[in-house]
């Protein structure tokens, strides 16, 4: 047993002397770059994405049955309104069309007859020439013929239409998209789809907001002049900027409970038919704010759980908050540590710096740069290099600091 409480002493004494000769080493501050939160005034864009719809789009049926005699457009080409589209049998419905007027010249021929007849015996009744009974005859023989007539006047609308629905034609000025029958195809009324025409100029542009966005966009509808000429704007598939601006002519009805967004549509030009039906693109909604924003390097922002810090430098012996003393006196060992060793007063001072987590909210993004909605305010230094190696409360240094990041640290 006492070889074995000598051996615990032992180690005891060998784990103190070695806790003795090395002392916890203390990290070195990290090497950043500082910029100073400035206002400014800011041009920015709110990007929503958007899907072009025309106005209004038919889908054209035949309504009348018989086989497709005739094509006379070119497919996904602009058509005007009355244009000849399509024929089916249009012989055979003008054919019937042709008979029913000659019918119609017949009964009009028959009528003339029996006006004739009854006028006849109506004068000679009056001369007791002619039995009374013939008169009647006369009269009877006369409504009947105008009856004949008002029916074959019927039949002839009736041809005159069937006729006309054998020539499909355009209901309005659009484009017209890709044929769903070719030359030949028998079709059937009220049920073949032969093709689909939609406006195309002016062009719709539909996008989302937000329900919080409703009323601004309320004021906005109302408002017929803005202060801002292209206050909507339109980003196409290529990234190439439309050269027409928009419009709010709809919003919709209602918010969908499910989202909380509401469909808000703008209308533009479309002289050029550069816009066409189901186009995917991205609706630039001009900022309105006249008052100097707050605008840092994007690279300065930090994402934690979906928040979003920026990191802000301060003197440790002024930091808030409960560890205050607990930094002061960091501080102040790192500064004795200074004295008499050759570092000067500037390295002195950059260890007094502290680099603190801040949260902030950030708005557009603007080329490299990020507008700050809240969170910052005008003097403070953020660090824009070497946001990677810190933590809240580590120690930086502006001194020494190499890479290119340096001479672009500061935001525009």
């Amino acid at each position: 047993m006492s070889r074995l409480a000598l051996t615990l002493v032992s180690i005891s004494g060998l784990a103190l002397f070695s806790c003795q000769q090395k002392p916890p080493a203390t990290n070195p501050p990290t090497p950043v770059n500082l910029a100073e939160v400035k206002t400014q005034p800011v041009l920015y864009y709110d990007n929503y994405p958007a899907t072009t719809e025309a106005l209004s789009s038919v889908d054209l049926h035949a309504q009348v049955t018989g086989y497709v005699t005739g094509i006379f457009f070119t497919e996904g080409t602009h058509v005007h309104k009355g244009q000849k589209l399509y024929a089916i049998d249009e012989r055979l419905y003008q054919a019937a069309y042709d008979q029913a007027v000659a019918n119609l010249k017949v009964a009009q021929g028959n009528q003339v007859q029996a006006q004739q007849d009854a006028d006849r015996y109506q004068y000679l009744i009056q001369h007791n020439a002619v039995a009374k009974q013939t008169l009647d005859h006369a009269v009877i023989a006369l409504e009947n013929a105008k009856s004949s007539t008002a029916a074959a006047q019927q039949a002839v609308k009736t041809a005159e239409t069937n006729r006309s629905y054998s020539i499909i034609t355009a209901p309005f000025d659009g484009t017209i998209g890709f044929s769903q029958v070719k030359l030949g195809n028998l079709v059937t009324a009220s049920t073949t789809l032969l093709n689909t025409i939609s406006t195309d100029n002016p062009m719709a542009v539909d996008f989302l907001i937000s329900e919080a966005q409703l009323a601004h966009y309320q004021d906005l509808q109302h408002q017929k002049q803005h202060s801002v000429d292209s206050l909507f704007t339109l980003e196409l598939p290529n990234k190439k900027l439309y050269n027409q601006t928009g419009q709010i002519t709809v919003i919709d009805r209602a918010v969908d409970p499910q989202t909380g967004t509401i469909r808000v549509r703008l209308t533009f030009a479309n002289p050029k038919l550069d816009l066409r039906e189901g186009m995917s693109c991205v609706v630039r909604v001009h900022n309105l704010e006249k008052d100097p924003q707050i605008l840092i390097p994007t690279r300065a922002i930090v994402e934690q759980m979906g928040e979003f810090f920026v990191y802000v430098a301060k003197d440790s012996a002024i930091s808030s908050g409960a560890d205050s003393s607990k930094k002061a006196e960091g501080a102040t060992a790192d500064n004795k540590k200074s004295e008499g060793g050759g570092a000067g007063a500037d390295s002195a001072n950059a260890r007094k710096l502290r680099a603190f987590s801040v949260k902030v909210m950030p708005g557009a993004v603007i080329g490299s740069n990020t507008l700050i909605m809240s969170g910052l305010n005008p003097g403070d230094k953020i660090v824009v290099d070497g946001v990677q190696s810190l933590h809240d409360g580590s120690p930086i240094t502006t001194a020494n600091r190499q890479g290119p990041a340096a001479a672009g640290g500061r935001g525009r």
